[in-house]
């Protein structure tokens, strides 16, 4: 057997099982990374992937994998980083394993990241917001389950999976009202529920009538929803509510821009930036900056603000209706 192979497997029952803790979520991503790298490695090299040496995992054929997975999987940028990111943590530990190899690691591990353009992020109006909790037919089960989870996501911006994981004893009412759930890098947090959350969770868990470390969420099953079911129950909404709200489009809606308008509703509300990140369990307050970027309501402030005194605030408006007509086009 190659040496790499009692190497990977230390890597993941030492490393990120025992030392670092890691969620399942990371193993199973660390997991396809390395399946994907060793499987591209067989078809380059002929060699099965347990007679692989670590000369066969070299920079050349790290960064030919890379390219496969952009060229022929048509993976993102942000995906090859995140494949990226498992190979480097591999190769770091190996190096305390195999110092005969420490000039080949080293080439691995210099291989850069992609850099790629960054998009401003997508989120909901308070009136979009609206009629898309509106949107389940609450004379269905599954449409209040929806209408309530729907609500909990836009309110606490809870991450998708944060979301499929809460359990009806994970709320709480009454004074200091709040849902807890289990984020990021197994961090424990408690997200405030205003009084609107708190009618619409109560009467839907009475209805659903779950012991405490049941699903509050479930499917006609009892089981947990998936991730997959969520993102196909917010666009079935959606598409529902642009009948009556034109500017939601379905196909670009999914649970994390239903975060991201949480996050906005707050920063609009003139909620400090570093209480935001905490609010939705960012590890880097600094991750919360994208969405002052994407705010137009700072912006045009700081424009007023600006404003010579000879000049009115506010921006340009056609006083002629042919001139709005054209400025509109």
């Amino acid at each position: 057997m190659s040496p790499i192979a009692p190497t990977l497997q230390a890597f993941f029952t030492q490393r990120l099982v025992t030392q670092r803790q890691v969620s399942p979520r990371t193993i199973a991503s660390y997991r396809d990374s390395l399946k994907l790298l060793l499987g591209f490695a067989q078809q380059q090299t002929g060699k099965p992937p347990t007679t692989l040496d670590w000369a066969d995992l070299d920079a050349e054929l790290v960064t030919a994998f890379l390219d496969h997975l952009e060229n022929h999987r048509h993976n993102s940028p942000r995906t090859r980083n995140l494949r990226l990111t498992a190979i480097r943590s591999l190769f770091a530990f190996a190096a305390l394993r195999h110092p005969e190899h420490a000039e080949l690691i080293q080439r691995v591990l210099a291989v850069p990241a992609k850099r790629f353009d960054k998009q401003l992020i997508a989120f909901l109006t308070a009136s979009e917001i609206d009629v898309l909790i509106d949107a389940p037919d609450t004379g269905r089960w599954e449409g209040r389950r929806d209408r309530a989870l729907l609500l909990v996501a836009v309110q606490t911006g809870l991450r998708v999976s944060e979301l499929i994981g809460l359990d009806c004893g994970d709320v709480t009412f009454g004074d200091g009202a709040s849902v807890r759930c289990l984020g990021k890098g197994r961090k424990h947090r408690a997200v405030p529920l205003t009084t609107a959350t708190q009618a619409v969770l109560h009467g839907w868990i009475a209805e659903r009538n779950g012991r405490n470390d049941q699903p509050l969420f479930p499917t006609r099953a009892k089981r947990r929803l998936s991730v997959d079911a969520v993102e196909r129950l917010v666009r079935l909404h959606a598409a529902t509510a642009a009948r009556t709200c034109p500017t939601i489009r379905p196909e670009q809606l999914h649970p994390h821009v239903l975060r991201h308008s949480c996050a906005m509703s707050l920063l609009q509300a003139g909620v400090d930036t570093a209480v935001i990140a905490l609010w939705l369990g960012h590890a880097d307050p600094r991750s919360t900056s994208i969405y002052l970027h994407a705010d137009m309501t700072i912006k045009q402030r700081a424009l007023d603000a600006t404003t010579p005194p000879s000049m009115a605030p506010g921006r340009y408006q056609p006083g002629d209706k042919l001139l709005a007509f054209l400025e509109s086009l």
